[in-house]
């Protein structure tokens, strides 16, 4: 299956790529399908069954709230993050929703919507069925779909084939240089003598031309600012039981304070003063909070490759755009992008991109070893670099649990991809003064991720049942 640069990479909203994306998606297409098959006119009741790790830790990711949107036709990227609230409380205080925004009919979420937080479907933890019924009581639409993590939406005529790669219409397209392994990639890249950004340029080609492939990976970055501007003046408590504390708007007065002060500034607590070389990392940990801070929102994030681990590609590429080199380009982004995209790929295909599935190691893990790649093409790495700096990326994240306190993408995820994007910082430098040989490669690595994943018990894979999820108590 060819996978684009923008499957890596889309824009959505908070705060989880499995628990809201994915579900969102699913429901919409599900309302589209009961449309085009000319349904939706007879369509009286629907009912949608979210299970495994969706029916668990679902109403704190807000897979709720996604599945209403979804059915209501609304899409993560478009839609007017402003306008949820409103819609959500339309839907809710009247009883009634719009089915692919076509359709008034009846809605109890109570008796419509359910969670089940013990049970299963065979194919995947992110499994939902969606029902429709006539006005009688018959049937007229049963799917399930199944949200494989990074906003991936798999159908289940796709999990009978045993395919959890599949997208819902998966492109069958022959690229010109088709890679499935880190080994390959590098051959690819030797063969053609392109870098991993200039291979993925050529295969991106196939379905859109460079101004086209520019703009649109231009948009994202954009995107990705916007996200850190907003977390980085908004102040506040998240949503929660929790009441969590927003801590980057503080911290940018405070580093913006300090850098107007100038020399012989006290710095933060004591911290980052005149001459203090790790001041860049308290900026790095600024812009990857801002992100997940936003994301926990539930504002518009672009998901990298995923939701819960949003911030760590946007904050490295701040860090190269703002502190590595002055002259940074637009170019050096696109190139940026494309490199972490290419790694990201691996994983989505030879491992998964899914807490729930394999761990926190699937999303901040690979998160830092996308980056970590990424940076290190960036700075002059050749190919050979760029799969170290990958591999050393996921390799100290191996075994990475997901246990969001609460069931909420706020603790420990917020602040783990502030941690994860030092990490790849540093991952990609040591990457640099080496010469690209190693004793541990990127697939061997991946593998390994894969396989813990599997090994991992059920109550450590976003289930909210182990870890710190059960040793912190709400308030």
């Amino acid at each position: 299956m060819a996978v684009s640069v923008f499957d890596i990479f889309k824009i959505g909203i908070g705060p989880s790529s499995s628990h809201t994306v994915g579900p969102m998606r699913a429901a919409r297409l599900f309302a589209e399908r009961l449309r085009h098959q000319g349904l939706l006119a007879s369509c009286a009741r629907v009912e949608v069954k979210l299970y495994g790790s969706l029916g668990s830790t679902g109403k704190g990711h807000g897979s709720d709230k996604a599945v209403l949107l979804g059915l209501e036709g609304h899409d993560p990227e478009s839609i007017d993050v402003e306008a949820i609230g409103a819609l959500l409380e339309r839907i809710r205080s009247t009883g009634q929703l719009r089915l692919a925004g076509l359709q008034p009919m009846a809605f109890n979420e109570k008796a419509h919507l359910a969670f089940y937080r013990r049970e299963t479907l065979a194919f995947h933890p992110n499994g939902m069925r969606c029902l429709a019924y006539d006005a009688a009581g018959s049937e007229l639409l049963n799917r399930c779909y199944y949200s494989v993590g990074g906003g991936f939406v798999v159908s289940d005529e796709a999990a009978a084939d045993g395919q959890k790669h599949k997208l819902l219409v998966p492109d069958t397209s022959v690229l010109p240089h088709p890679f499935h392994s880190g080994d390959e990639l590098l051959r690819r890249c030797q063969a053609s003598g392109l870098s991993i950004a200039g291979l993925m340029r050529a295969n991106e080609r196939h379905w859109r031309s460079d101004a086209e492939i520019d703009a649109g990976l231009l948009r994202i970055w954009a995107v990705m600012q916007d996200c850190v501007a907003r977390g980085c003046r908004t102040q506040g408590i998240l949503p929660g039981g929790f009441k969590v504390k927003r801590r980057a708007a503080d911290l940018h007065d405070k580093l913006c304070a300090h850098a107007a002060s100038g020399p012989g500034a006290s710095g933060i607590g004591g911290i980052g003063g005149a001459g203090d070389p790790l001041q860049v990392l308290d900026w790095v940990n600024l812009y990857a909070l801002a992100v997940n801070e936003e994301n926990a929102a539930g504002g518009r994030v672009v998901t990298a490759p995923t939701n819960g681990a949003a911030g760590i590609v946007p904050a490295v590429l701040h860090y190269y755009t703002r502190w590595f080199v002055a002259s940074a380009s637009s170019a050096g982004v696109i190139d940026f992008l494309l490199t972490a995209a290419a790694i990201g790929m691996l994983y989505k295909e030879n491992a998964s991109l899914s807490g729930a599935e394999v761990g926190c190691q699937g999303e901040v893990g690979v998160a830092c070893s996308m980056a970590a790649a990424a940076l290190c093409a960036v700075m002059g790495g050749r190919p050979e670099q760029v799969e170290n700096a990958a591999e050393i990326g996921m390799e100290h994240h191996l075994g990475l649990t997901c246990d969001p306190v609460g069931g909420l993408v706020q603790i420990p995820c917020i602040e783990r991809n502030a941690i994860a994007s030092v990490k790849a910082i540093n991952a990609a430098r040591m990457a640099l003064h080496g010469d690209g040989t190693h004793h541990v490669s990127l697939d061997k690595v991946i593998k390994t991720m894969r396989e813990t994943g599997a090994d991992m018990l059920t109550k450590y894979k976003e289930t909210a049942r182990g870890g710190l999820a059960v040793n912190i108590a709400e308030c």
